[in-house]
């Protein structure tokens, strides 16, 4: 798929701990024709083998970069006019399908035990959450990607 061909959606993996999560969102972003994923902070690059085992050939087919640091990315992705979006468990959360996406987006997750931190929140045009009905509080990062990906590019599928 060219970019051109692409969602305009960037996904955004700030301090992901576990290499097989980044590899499931790879494949996700595949899946859904995302433009990039970013990897920040100690999220692996896409050469960890265990990225390999679980993206299954993603790694290759979407552009996948790595930014150190994530304020420096937000700040310049601000400049290119992307609705910079944290997806979190946070009051002020917005439930994902209430939102009228405004396109090109970047969506940031992050880390599995600790989140985004209130700082890049703090960064973020808004924050959006995934509803639990269920006992659990939340769910796992690349499953949460995935829902809220495909919402996201739902809407600018059916915008065009």
């Amino acid at each position: 798929m060219k970019k051109s061909n692409r969602n305009p959606l960037i996904i955004i993996l700030n301090d992901i701990r576990s290499a097989l999560n980044v590899g499931a969102i790879l494949r996700t972003a595949d899946a859904i024709g995302a433009e990039a994923v970013y990897s920040c902070g100690i999220t692996a690059t896409k050469d960890h083998p265990k990225i390999k085992k679980t993206a299954l050939g993603a790694e290759e087919t979407v552009p996948t970069f790595y930014k150190k640091s994530v304020k420096l990315l937000i700040k310049n992705l601000k400049k290119k006019n992307y609705q910079i979006i944290g997806l979190e468990i946070d009051k002020n959360a917005i439930n994902f399908w209430e939102v009228d996406y405004e396109y090109p987006v970047a969506l940031i997750v992050g880390n599995e035990v600790e989140g985004i931190t209130k700082e890049i929140l703090n960064m973020c045009d808004l924050v959006i959450k995934i509803p639990m009905y269920g006992q659990k509080e939340s769910l796992n990062v690349a499953t949460a990607t995935g829902v809220a990906g495909y919402e996201i590019i739902k809407q600018t599928i059916y915008k065009k």
